[in-house]
């Protein structure tokens, strides 16, 4: 069980445990639920189960300002979105739509009280060059970053540097695949493109089939260095699997996809700590069938050291003397997983003791 101090937590795994919450916890629960990005999703859960009378209003004020900037942003994303599948119509494949962008014009719950970035969309490797010009085209450019940055990405990475317009400040991040080709794992991006899903019967707009859009998220949240809202993706996660719970022969269906792919080992982690922060109900026969993705119990053990410190809220009051170095675990792991030693030592010294010198308005 997560820590007593890790008050988010321990609201969606009870809501109920607001009742006793005094001016101080709700104080607490704020910083924690902002450093978070949870706190448009934290209204919504007490709404749900009616608690919203209970929320004192200095507390409550918070909790509306991101209720109303979450709505603001998911009419913008749509938006964003039809425009991005405007610039790429004439190039003749479907718009696939990733993670946060793929909940919101699904209409799935994981959709509710979510802050965005940026807007992720998945195209075929071989028309990169066709979909960049066509983005550029439309207002998107790259920018910002450094030579040795705009190299990683465009000879190392599953994606091209992220695009920015020049007008709406929106960014895109347009990916061929969801992990490196130096990745240990390479899921095959053909193999989920081929079975992505039209929102409705007559767009354009794909979203990944449901047990590739629950492993796209558990891989991402599992093969991604930093966290500073772990818990936020962890609560899509939970919300993913209760939505698609529903469907028949889920479980089943996710398990053996999550074989085919090489990614069993994500969702592994994913059912871990979706349980441990949030008592996600997960059938125990699932539990026991996904068990031998688990890893030899020295590991396990050193996950769980990184992990249910690394997710907590990125706040004060949920760290130990242990959540630091947690935290740089995870970043080391991350690029552990997707680079071979020849290409992570030079570039783990290159972020560390060369980039921090570089100050683009020198160059």
């Amino acid at each position: 069980m997560p820590s007593v101090n890790d008050l988010v937590s321990r609201v969606f795994r009870n809501a109920c445990a607001i009742s006793s919450f005094s001016l101080a916890n709700w104080d607490t629960l704020i910083r924690q639920g902002r450093h978070a990005g949870l706190l448009a999703r934290l209204r919504h859960f007490l709404e749900i189960h009616e608690l919203l009378a209970l929320v004192p209003p200095q507390a409550l004020i918070h909790l509306d300002a991101n209720a109303t900037l979450a709505e603001r942003q998911q009419i913008a994303v749509r938006w964003e979105i039809a425009k991005i599948n405007e610039a790429l119509s004439s190039l003749g494949f479907p718009l696939i739509v990733l993670k946060g962008g793929a909940y919101v014009v699904a209409g799935l719950p994981a959709a509710t009280g979510r802050l965005f970035n940026d807007i992720d969309i998945l195209v075929p490797p071989e028309m990169l060059g066709q979909v960049e010009a066509a983005l550029m085209l439309a207002g998107w450019h790259p920018g910002g970053l450094s030579a040795y940055d705009e190299r990683y990405y465009r000879r190392w990475m599953h994606e091209i540097p992220p695009m920015q317009h020049i007008h709406r400040a929106t960014v895109i991040d347009v990916h061929h695949a969801i992990l490196p080709g130096t990745s240990r794992v390479r899921p095959s991006p053909v193999k989920l493109r081929s079975c992505a899903m039209p929102v409705n019967a007559t767009s354009n707009v794909h979203v990944l089939a449901p047990e590739d859009m629950l492993l796209h998220s558990a891989t991402h949240l599992f093969h991604d260095g930093e966290l500073p809202h772990g818990l936020r993706d962890l609560t899509d996660l939970d919300l993913l699997f209760r939505h698609f719970s529903k469907l028949p022969d889920f479980w089943s269906r996710l398990q053996q996809r999550a074989e085919e792919l090489g990614l069993s080992r994500s969702l592994y982690y994913a059912v871990r700590y979706v349980r441990y922060f949030l008592e996600t109900p997960i059938p125990a026969e699932f539990i026991q069938a996904i068990a031998f993705a688990a890893p030899a119990k020295p590991v396990r053990m050193l996950m769980d050291a990184i992990f249910t410190r690394a997710l907590a809220p990125d706040h004060a009051s949920c760290s130990d003397a242990w959540t630091l170095w947690a935290r740089r675990a995870a970043y080391i792991r991350a690029h552990w997983l997707r680079m071979p030693p020849h290409l992570l030592f030079p570039h783990l010294f290159h972020k560390a003791f060369i980039e921090p010198k570089y100050d683009p308005q020198t160059t």
